[in-house]
């Protein structure tokens, strides 16, 4: 037997008998903060049902599973990385496949899809909206759009696929709002008004929003997707994945205990400019306690003073922070990286990369191979 809303059902035992899957889609530009509102919800899910199982589907333009890794880390129920391309593209057709595979394995009960920072909301709405007609297993609860207030004016007046965000969602979560004045915060939402766009909005809390202002909405505040799906379907008017560019990085080596030389390293996280860097990602090793952008050590750095630890970097314009995350099993490259740049500009900073100036291991005299190309 199970209890939903204070009443009993019988136990599903068939695919038919199982309830539909509900799948919340959450977009928005590169280093809004999609990934820390997902992981802001669990917690709250787990306070009220501690078996809650909560699904990933995270896509990324890069080759490097660097978030999927904090949401394991953070015991999501399962998750599937699908890399490479937008999925609101070429990995559009991978989409059921996975979601049949954490149907199958896990049996969530919800997924979350996070589109990588370039993804139209429509067109992912209509492969879902298909694969439901399809399959009957699953139903769109709704999709969410993320903004991050700060930054956003500068992008959106040049990303195309950051106007469609906002306007092809049910919800925008005005994100990292508190470092901005008041009347930055309302020339956003004048812009956001310029734009058309009638969307219901509401405000984090750093990144976390109540879990019911999310999942549940209500079929009347929900939009009605489709006239729209069937108007932009079959139409691509404007190169989206241009907008962005994604610099993969790898460094190596052949001796053991060699992390990152991190001096260099925060010169990098220190010097990019905004207006050319979007964001880095990247899981390294070092035996340095990595420092926040605010300054604050990373407190399992700072309790292991000289041991080479593993740890997570999320750099969005201008700002980083890092997570301890235990070593894998199997030896791993000393970094991985993605740096994704405005257009135009990855060939300049993987020229800068290539050079050294910013990644290196941190024993000069020890061989190193660094590996950087454009995916």
């Amino acid at each position: 037997m199970s209890l939903t809303n204070g009443i009993l059902h019988p136990t599903p035992t068939t695919a038919e008998e199982r309830p539909r899957v509900p799948i919340t889609v959450i977009t928005g530009f590169v280093g809004s903060g999609k990934t820390t509102l997902i992981l802001n919800l669990l917690p709250q899910l787990r306070k009220s049902n501690p078996n809650y199982k909560l699904a990933l589907i995270k896509n990324e333009i890069g080759d490097n599973n660097i978030d999927t890794q904090l949401a394991e880390a953070a015991e999501m129920t399962g998750t599937r990385e699908l890399l490479g391309a937008c999925i609101c593209c070429t990995n559009v057709g991978q989409i059921g496949h996975a979601l049949a595979e954490l149907d199958e394995e896990v049996r969530p009960d919800r997924i979350v899809i996070e589109t990588s920072g370039s993804a139209e909301p429509i067109k992912l709405v209509v492969e879902l909206n298909r694969l439901a007609a399809e399959t009957g297993r699953y139903e769109l609860d709704g999709v969410v759009s993320v903004i991050d207030v700060e930054n956003w004016g500068g992008y959106a007046s040049t990303s195309y696929t950051a106007k469609l965000q906002a306007k092809q969602t049910d919800v925008i979560v005005m994100n990292k709002w508190e470092n901005v004045s008041e009347t930055q915060y309302e020339t956003c939402l004048d812009r956001l008004g310029d734009m058309d766009v009638g969307t219901p909005y509401l405000k984090s809390q750093r990144g976390r929003v109540d879990v019911d202002l999310l999942f549940g909405l209500d079929a009347k505040m929900a939009r009605d997707w489709s006239d729209e799906s069937r108007s932009q379907s079959h139409s691509h008017s404007q190169d989206h994945m241009g907008e962005m560019e994604c610099l993969s990085v790898t460094l190596s080596s052949n001796e053991r205990g060699v992390g990152v030389n991190m001096p260099k390293l925060e010169l990098l996280l220190r010097s990019a400019p905004k207006d050319e860097v979007f964001r880095i990602k990247a899981i390294l090793y070092t035996t340095a306690a990595p420092k926040a952008s605010d300054g604050t050590t990373t407190a399992q750095g700072s309790d292991a003073p000289g041991k080479l630890s593993r740890y997570v970097l999320n750099w969005a314009f201008g700002r980083w922070t890092w997570s301890f995350t235990p070593s894998p099993d199997t030896e791993e490259t000393v970094l991985r990286m993605s740096i994704f740049t405005a257009q135009y500009e990855s060939n300049k900073w993987q020229k800068r990369l290539e050079a050294g100036q910013y990644i290196a291991v941190d024993r000069p005299h020890h061989g190193a191979d660094l590996t950087i190309r454009r995916v």
